[in-house]
């Protein structure tokens, strides 16, 4: 599946070390800008614990995880919109991913030369933020000029419709916001929407790159970060990518291990953005498992059982009948199909089921579930997330969701 995450930020903020830890192949980290001129892609291995306790259990004759790309872009500059620096090729480049890994520089070093000369994580973000916003303006201005006529005296409804969409996206533009923030409620407008790829609607996760010092809980540049991107539907994650590059060149599992520990992480950085990556994706795993392999297969959240199926081969979605299925949890605790047949655990599902939309941990949240009707199969979509707590949209209405039981999710 060639869906892709493309790492961008200003030049000097870690980008291609970050890049080099997540896939091994040693991009140039050089201290200047534009050091990234051609992107450099890596095939990254999703680390799933789930694929090495199917394992344990079904001793395969091999391992075959899943994989996320990663694409790491030219630093972009003041005035990339306008083609600057690498300007041009930069924009080429992101507007080719599928969501994006904004790198924030959120430590001090004066060895690192900073291109604005300090470190202000804020500013920096809304470097990029503008930028992108700008080249988005020139996009929706070109086609409102194609449109305006026909919605405005034609009588064209499909073109009043566009019209509508592209002035929405205008008025938040040019108040500083990304495309992001506007929602559109009907699946017409939402179609127009996805169609015009805007740069600023692509979904983005925070990355502040921290000091060792910091790599647990932040520092004072973090919580700037917090503070900017509150109100926007975006992630934090905060990684030290010097402390991942030393992490990385440790041979052996348990010392890397113990070098987590001594931190005070209990999972790298690295493992933890690769997830997000994933998940920012919208990309989901279904496993099949038996004695030549135990392997992981990747989907997008929301999929039914027949496009699931054509990942294997897309015969399997052309002949889909039915599928026999089993909950992860369930074969983890009776040990084997055999077992799980035994205890009437398997399902057998038709074209219409949703392979996994909901997967949780918790009977307060399956409780809660319940009692809005929906059931283990049905989509949950995630509207926004703030202080831990999530928005989410269930059948037709929106709840808020606490901390406690949003960590109870699976997404």
């Amino acid at each position: 599946m060639a869906l892709q995450c493309g790492i961008v930020g200003l030049p000097n903020v870690g980008k291609s070390t970050l890049f080099n830890c997540l896939s091994n192949a040693k991009a140039q980290a050089a201290n200047f800008p534009f050091c990234t001129i051609e992107p450099n892609v890596g095939v990254i291995t999703v680390p799933d614990e789930r694929l090495n306790k199917l394992a344990e259990l079904v001793h395969p004759q091999r391992i075959v995880p899943t994989t996320v790309e990663i694409v790491d872009i030219a630093g972009l500059v003041k005035g990339a919109s306008k083609g600057e620096g690498l300007g041009n090729k930069f924009l080429a480049n992101i507007r080719e991913t599928d969501a994006i890994l904004h790198v924030l520089r959120c430590f001090d070093d004066d060895n690192v030369t900073h291109v604005d000369g300090s470190v202000n994580p804020v500013r920096d973000k809304e470097i990029i933020d503008y930028e992108l916003q700008l080249k988005d303006l020139d996009t929706i201005d070109a086609r409102i000029q194609k449109v305006q006529k026909q919605a405005q005296t034609g009588g064209d409804k499909a073109a009043k419709q566009a019209y509508d969409v592209l002035v929405k996206y205008k008025e938040a533009l040019e108040q500083g916001k990304s495309a992001r923030t506007v929602q559109f409620e009907t699946k017409d407008e939402q179609k127009i929407a996805r169609e015009l790829f805007l740069l600023t609607s692509k979904p983005v996760m925070y990355v502040c790159n921290v000091d060792e010092a910091s790599a647990v809980s932040g520092n004072k540049y973090v919580d700037m970060v917090r503070e900017a991107v509150k109100d926007e539907n975006a992630e934090i994650l905060i990684v030290a990518a010097k402390t991942e590059s030393d992490i990385a060149e440790l041979e052996t599992y348990e010392d890397r291990q113990m070098f987590l520990a001594e931190v005070g992480l209990e999972e790298s950085g690295v493992a933890r953005l690769i997830k997000s990556a994933y998940k920012l994706l919208n990309l989901e795993t279904y496993f099949t498992a038996g004695v030549q392999e135990v392997r992981a297969w990747t989907y997008e959240k929301g999929w039914k059982a027949p496009q699931c199926a054509g990942v294997i081969h897309t015969d399997f979605e052309k002949g889909f009948i039915r599928a026999e299925v089993i909950k992860y949890d369930d074969f983890i605790q009776y040990g084997s199909e055999a077992a799980v047949k035994e205890a009437g655990k398997l399902g057998v599902e038709g074209k219409e089921y949703i392979v996994n939309s909901i997967n949780t941990k918790d009977e307060e949240l399956n409780a809660f579930l319940f009692s809005l009707g929906c059931y283990s199969g049905e989509p949950i979509t995630v509207i926004s997330r703030k202080h831990g707590g999530m928005v989410v949209s269930i059948k037709d209405g929106r709840y808020n969701i606490d901390s406690q039981l949003s960590d109870a999710i699976e997404v």
